[in-house]
């Protein structure tokens, strides 16, 4: 069993950034491929960015974020982060990280992740 936990969220204005943190008990994040995902109030769910292991320094990102967010971990301290910059208002909502082992076709797909957050609440606004 893994239990993740999603840090760093809160209000920040637009055009600025903010980096969220992952972190996991239970097992070493290392082992998963970790995908980050948002919803609105009475929105589905959706893809933001994930990585796999198995794909090296490449991550996947939604078109919306794709240029403005990036994915990294730090191995040592068990940690993925999404580094969100010009962050703008539509940008506001939930943010969840997800622990799973995804194929290549299924990374985008929240159904392919086993383990989630309670997720974090991201705020863009002046």
């Amino acid at each position: 069993q893994v239990q993740l936990v999603e840090s760093g969220g809160g209000l920040v204005q637009p055009g600025g950034s903010l980096r969220l943190s992952c972190t996991a008990s239970g097992r070493t994040l290392s082992q998963y491929a970790v995908g980050w995902f948002r919803q609105a109030p009475g929105k589905e769910r959706e893809f933001v960015g994930a990585h796999r292991r198995s794909d090296g320094n490449r991550s996947h990102y939604a078109d919306s974020v794709k240029g403005r967010f990036t994915i990294s971990r730090n191995n040592a301290k068990d940690t993925v982060y999404l580094e969100k910059n010009t962050l703008n208002p539509e940008d506001t909502t939930l943010y969840y990280c997800a622990a799973g082992q995804p194929i290549l076709g299924a990374v985008r797909s929240e159904t392919a992740y086993r383990y989630w957050g309670q997720g974090t609440q991201v705020t863009v606004s002046s």
